[in-house]
């Protein structure tokens, strides 16, 4: 097995794509039951396997096809201990799938990985709680030793980096990564951000990647968007040199609010061709910003428009 790489080829430049809204992926079009919105639950068995691989390959075949990098991010969003104890998983059952979410992805970048598109692979890490909900708040150091054994697990198996997903204070993005930082990798923090543009705690995205950046001797390699539609993000986008740290975003198809969408019955997946022609006026605006993929209600064809739309700026 081939072990992390030192270098992370997206801060070169070039399009790196990623997967889309896994759960809502799973959930509504192959009406798969993942209890707690838990796609790691789908590694203990060989049903569950294939159909996280087929999930996979048919993004990572968009980027193949399409010449750009690709990020394959583990199916461990929800793999921590909070949300494994009500899935009544043990710690060891926790790390077997940890582990085993990883090696899926060394047996993709093997079958997909072209000179053209550089594939690298992140352990993903969630939130301790929801992502949405930032009443239970952690400090920096609980947040990172409540995080140290996942991301243990990701160094032990190779991974490139991790990534941290749906975060909504800074002391967990802080938490997560110093836990990373010790245990050698480097760490991309993505942040969930209201319709007004700020994280759930009410700080501004700008004022919480100063204080992360400044808490961790600017520990993250960069920092992402995910799991809001670009219309409620985009007033807090400026001109400002922060924002030449944020290289990634992973957008919501639907302009529901986080509410909304928790209480949804059905699957609102926007329009994929706006989608697409909104990231690339993204690109346009602040062309560094090369991580592209989706977030809720997404699937393979908002990959695909974003891929075809962002390419004309690319």
């Amino acid at each position: 097995m081939t072990k992390y790489r030192k270098h992370l080829p997206q801060l070169d430049g070039g399009i790196f794509l990623t997967d889309s809204g896994m759960e809502t992926t799973l959930i509504f079009h192959e009406k798969i039951a993942l209890p707690c919105f838990a796609a790691f639950d789908l590694l203990k068995d060989q049903r569950g396997l294939d159909l996280l691989h087929h999930y996979y390959a048919r993004h990572a075949t968009i980027a193949k096809e399409s010449g750009t990098g690709f990020i394959l991010d583990s199916a461990t969003w929800r793999a921590n201990p909070d949300w494994a104890e009500k899935l009544g998983y043990s710690p060891r059952e926790l790390d077997v799938a940890n582990a085993r979410a990883i090696n899926m992805l060394f047996d993709l970048r093997a079958a997909y990985e072209t000179a053209a598109s550089p594939m690298v692979i992140s352990g993903c890490v969630g939130p301790r709680g929801d992502g949405y909900d930032p009443k239970a708040l952690m400090s920096p150091r609980e947040a990172m030793v409540y995080h140290a054994r996942q991301i243990g697990i990701f160094a032990t198996a190779g991974v490139d980096l991790v990534t941290a997903y749906t975060l909504n204070n800074t002391n967990e993005a802080i938490g997560v990564t110093r836990a990373a930082r010790e245990a050698g990798l480097p760490v991309a923090i993505s942040f969930t951000l209201e319709t007004d543009g700020r994280l759930s705690t009410g700080e501004a995205l700008r004022d919480a990647i100063h204080f992360v950046d400044h808490a961790t001797d600017v520990g993250p390699a960069y920092y992402m968007i995910n799991c809001a539609h670009p219309a409620h993000f985009e007033q807090a986008l400026d001109d400002g040199a922060w924002m030449t740290r944020l290289r990634g975003i992973r957008a919501n198809a639907s302009r529901r609010s986080h509410a909304e969408l928790d209480e949804a019955m059905d699957l609102d997946d926007g329009d994929p061709a706006e989608l697409g022609c909104q990231y690339r006026d993204l690109r346009a605006r602040f062309p560094w910003i090369n991580v592209l993929g989706g977030c809720c209600g997404t699937d393979h064809r908002h990959i695909e428009h974003i891929c075809r739309s962002c390419g004309q700026t690319a």
